[in-house]
């Protein structure tokens, strides 16, 4: 793969990067925030139930979301550290390259299309 192209992948990873990370400092807070610190109030009255179920249900939400881009994030991290040691764009299976329009639309990916679509046909074969 030329320079140019792993400049452009490498910005394109990092601006990745910095927008998950924006993401996770806003999930934290909704999964720190409770009803009472969300509303300002200092009533020592208790929530309704329901109130407090939709409370838990969407900090919930918000930490399943934080988990997922969490594991994006490493994904991205360990790009960027191929990148570095020159394994970019190298699938981890067959040891072809990568093509650049698939690096284009994930350009984390660890597999040719091929392979993943292999490992994604065998995920589904062991389910049955």
């Amino acid at each position: 793969m030329k320079k140019s192209d792993l400049e452009k992948f490498e910005k394109l990873l990092i601006k990745k990067r910095d927008e998950l990370m924006e993401q996770l400092q806003i999930r934290k807070k909704q999964i720190d925030t409770t009803i009472k610190d969300a509303t300002g109030d200092i009533s020592s009255y208790s929530y309704h139930m329901a109130d407090q179920g939709t409370d838990a249900m969407e900090r919930e939400k918000a930490f399943l979301m934080a988990s997922k881009s969490g594991r994006l994030l490493y994904h991205i991290e360990e790009a960027l550290r191929r990148i570095r040691k020159g394994t970019y764009g190298v699938c981890h299976t067959c040891g072809k390259q990568i093509t650049k329009a698939r690096l284009e639309a994930v350009p984390h990916a660890r597999f040719c299309i091929e392979c993943k679509e292999k490992e994604e046909h065998d995920k589904q074969q062991s389910r049955r």
